[in-house]
């Protein structure tokens, strides 16, 4: 049987990382400034509780619901977000081999704003993280893993496809990271950082120049870090690097104007 908190202020502060809360229950709880990011909110449903200044992030409407008080909240914060952002209706709505590349396009070009917005700020200021989320540098290293993974590794075959300042995700193990040359802990200039990027979309420009409709479906045999091989379309491996720099361009976007302030 589970164990049951009650009148206890042991988890003021706490930090919970990678661990689950599936089934539980909150009763008459404070839920005042907790942040929840990055984690699975199917089913959460918020009743009767003290929720002054508590955030959550990564409610996109295409994980399932979330209830606040009785009232389904995801098909609102999905209608905002794409009003926000239009080009998450644009990817949704991509289907052939040229709308991968007119949808990469404009990719391309709105990160090239992020990029201005992100130069004229200082140098240590893109190091910075906002309430504990990856920096703007971190997140540029992150998209340069998206490319390697995805395309280098998965679309091309490349054993040897990652760049040591690459970043994964924070739930892959140390050890599957550092198996492909991973350096979690590289703090390499905005500059540099800046140009590998750029190097990296060119590649995607070069590798989707090569799909077609076709190929959108063929099937690839692909070893993750940190996984088993297992099957992989084309589409989700084109799909997954559009998806990736649409929605860490809204994340960078956020955390850039805090730091602008």
């Amino acid at each position: 049987m589970a164990e049951e908190y009650v009148r206890t202020g042991q988890f003021r502060g706490a930090t919970f990382r990678q661990a689950s809360f599936a089934g539980a229950e909150f009763r008459e709880v404070d839920l005042s400034g907790v942040a929840v990011r990055d984690s699975d909110l199917r089913g959460v449903r918020l009743a009767s509780c003290a929720v002054d200044g508590l955030v959550i992030t990564g409610i996109d409407g295409m994980a399932g619901e979330v209830v606040v008080d009785d009232v389904p909240v995801g098909a609102f914060v999905a209608s905002e977000l794409d009003r926000r952002f239009p080009e998450r209706v644009r990817l949704r709505a991509v289907r052939t081999a040229d709308d991968v590349r007119a949808m990469w396009a404009q990719v391309e070009e709105l990160w090239a704003g992020t990029l201005g917005h992100a130069a004229a700020l200082p140098d240590d200021a893109l190091h910075r993280r906002v309430d504990g989320e990856w920096s703007f540098v971190e997140t540029l290293r992150h998209l340069v893993y998206v490319v390697d993974t995805w395309v280098g590794l998965a679309l091309q075959g490349r054993a040897d496809s990652f760049h040591p300042w690459a970043l994964p995700q924070s739930d892959l193990p140390d050890d599957a990271a550092a198996a492909v040359g991973l350096d979690r802990d590289a703090r390499p200039a905005f500059d540099d950082v800046v140009a590998l990027v750029r190097e990296r979309w060119g590649a995607v420009r070069h590798a989707l120049d090569e799909v077609t409709d076709g190929s959108l479906d063929e099937q690839r045999t692909v070893r993750l870090p940190g996984e088993d091989d297992a099957p992989v379309t084309v589409r989700r491996c084109v799909g997954t690097v559009l998806r990736e720099h649409v929605e860490h361009r809204r994340f960078a976007e956020r955390d850039l104007a805090a730091l602008a302030r």
